[in-house]
């Protein structure tokens, strides 16, 4: 499939000991800076456009540096950072003693580390949009640093309501306004716990300390988090030693962590977790949604539920794609995905499998491939296993232009030759998803042709997507999903256009009235937007037939069912910033891509 930037990755370590206790027990000083890298590293997958750490030292003196960061773009960022810090060489643990001595080393030799994985959702670049974010302060309580895996629907409502006040954000982007109202709500506190320190006759550094003793930061949480509507994990700290992480009210995006007396970790996918500290799957606990991991600067840990928990709609997409397939109920899920599917399969290939060769897009498709070939078996088939498309290398193809360039991206995905019996078999090949479908025209189709079977039976482990997700992965606009572009095709073939502009007539007039968007796909079946779809992709003289084989929105709650989000397929989105995003897409899509004034 066509690769899907999405889902940042957060990663956060406090250290409950003495740094020297960790160097005795682990003979190492960088405990916490190994478990940091490889926290990220094994989360590489959800950000390859820039990475970030920083961190907080409790026992720097007055006048030194104690809360620091470093940020790098690109998909080799995380071995920058790292070697700029010296803190990690290629990702071994020697120690040297003048790496441990450096300056940069000493910085994040530290009790509170941060790391982030970036993945733009907003098509904004550069490194001022690279994760953590700072904003400083003479007062240590009032330094903060903030990362997270998030996507906000509403940011022009809450740009709105800081201006009304006075503010003047600096830049405007969720993340840049996120920390600009919370550092607003940080100071508040502050301010309320330095008048109850005057109030104690308090002088000096006493109300210092006594500021810094009582921060609560699920204060500032709560009246910060209530403006914002969308799906997020939201990771900080600040410099006097508070951390926190929180989830989204409706549980869109996840959140894992451990707590043992050594350490309190917090990452976006458990499987990191467990392999990082060589843990069972039992002892890393999900956050639940609208509550908050707190970390006070005496190494207490508790939750507090900072905001009601809303309609449960955890992402059904980190199940199928996103996540690593490591984790031990994504696996399972991922085979009966595709264990699903053989009824389906069985009636595109007419019964006969015994002439029929199963294979699967690289990589992310392995899994559910191998919940579909197990069930074959259990049926008492003998399967045809083969490994039919290779990925290559990425190919430069930024060398040359125009065609050429179109040329070389078509053989991103090459096959194997000899692995079927031309004109007599079938080949069935799945894929986690099918989104944009350019892939499958520019390159799959056009390759697998070459191998002549008697016809191609595309599978997808998940059902149509149909609309545009505006939580954290990268489509946000209708004209991008191959099912809406067949929709619309089908719409204007029979003549129905008037469709097209009752639906957006509401989108413009009624955008917080429901998804509006839906009515594009009513009039047909299952099966024609199918048939469109083929049409559509069909490479210019393709000689083998095609049929699409998707998954059924009921499978896919059968085989994922704590995760019901599935608003990229039903269009049901949890939130009203994404009905009204929806309905506003549509609009979009009718005057700039149709150019027509309804």
């Amino acid at each position: 499939m066509e690769e899907l930037k999405h889902e940042c990755g957060v990663a956060m370590i406090r250290l409950l000991k003495p740094l020297d206790y960790y160097q005795r027990k682990y003979g190492t000083r960088r405990y916490g800076l190994d478990k940091l890298y490889l926290l990220m590293e094994k989360q590489h997958n959800r950000g390859q456009e820039g990475a970030g750490i920083a961190c907080v030292n409790l026992d720097a003196p007055t006048g030194s540096e104690y809360m620091f960061r470093e940020r790098a773009e690109g998909k080799d960022a995380i071995t920058e950072i790292f070697r700029k810090i010296e803190g990690l060489k290629n990702g071994r643990k020697e120690e040297d003693e003048d790496s441990c001595n450096s300056s940069a080393f000493q910085l994040f030799n530290s009790q509170l580390l941060m790391g982030h994985l970036r993945y733009s959702t907003t098509g904004k670049s550069g490194l001022q949009y690279v994760h953590p974010f700072l904003r400083r302060n003479n007062w240590r309580a009032k330094n903060l640093c903030l990362c997270g895996n998030f996507n906000m629907t509403n940011i022009s409502e809450v740009f709105e309501f800081l201006t009304s006040r006075g503010q003047s954000p600096r830049i405007y982007s969720d993340s840049y306004i996120l920390l600009e109202l919370m550092g607003h709500r940080l100071d508040r506190e502050s301010e309320r716990l330095f008048a109850e320190a005057r109030e104690k006759q308090m002088t000096g550094t006493d109300v210092t300390q006594y500021i810094e003793d009582h921060i609560r930061m699920e204060n500032v949480l709560k009246k910060t988090m209530q403006h914002f509507d969308g799906g997020y994990v939201m990771c900080g700290m600040t410099g006097s030693g508070e951390m926190f992480a929180m989830r989204d009210p409706w549980g869109i995006r996840p959140a894992f962590y451990y707590q043992d007396d050594e350490v309190v970790v917090i990452a976006s996918e458990r499987p990191v977790i467990q392999t990082t500290f060589d843990l069972p799957t039992e002892a890393v606990r999900e956050l639940r949604p609208g509550q908050s991991l707190l970390v006070r600067k005496s190494g207490e840990l508790c939750l507090e539920q900072i905001l009601p928990a809303r309609q449960y709609s955890a992402c059904c997409f980190e199940r199928i794609y996103f996540s690593r397939g490591s984790d031990r109920d994504i696996y399972q899920e991922r085979k009966q995905l595709g264990e699903q599917l053989i009824p389906a399969i069985t009636k595109a290939v007419n019964g006969d499998v015994s002439h029929t060769v199963f294979s699967y897009i690289p990589n992310t498709a392995e899994v559910a491939f191998y919940g579909i070939t197990d069930g074959f078996r259990r049926l008492a088939h003998q399967v045809r296993i083969e490994k039919v498309v290779w990925k290559d290398i990425k190919l430069r193809t930024f060398i040359t232009e125009g065609a050429e360039r179109n040329d070389l991206a078509a053989h991103v995905y090459d096959i194997t030759y000899g692995s079927l019996v031309a004109y007599e078999d079938y080949l069935v090949i799945i894929d986690d998803s099918i989104v944009r479908g350019t892939t499958l025209r520019e390159s799959i189709f056009k390759i697998l042709d070459r191998l002549h079977p008697k016809k191609i039976v595309m599978v997808s482990s998940a059902p149509q997507i149909r609309y545009p997700d505006y939580y954290g992965i990268d489509m946000s606009r209708l004209e991008e999903l191959c099912a809406f572009r067949a929709a619309i095709a089908l719409i204007q073939e029979r003549g129905m256009q008037q469709l097209i502009a009752d639906v957006y007539q509401d989108c413009k007039g009624k955008p917080d009235n429901g998804n509006h968007v839906k009515r594009i796909y009513e009039p047909f079946t299952i099966e024609e937007l199918n048939q469109k779809i083929v049409e559509m992709l069909r490479p210019e003289g393709m000689q083998t037939p095609v049929e699409l084989v998707f998954q059924s929105i009921g499978g896919l709650h059968r085989a994922c069912p704590h995760h019901p989000g599935d608003w990229y397929f039903t269009g049901d989105y949890p939130t009203k910033g994404g009905v009204r995003l929806v309905n506003r897409a549509f609009v979009d899509y009718v005057e700039q891509v149709l150019k027509l004034q309804l």
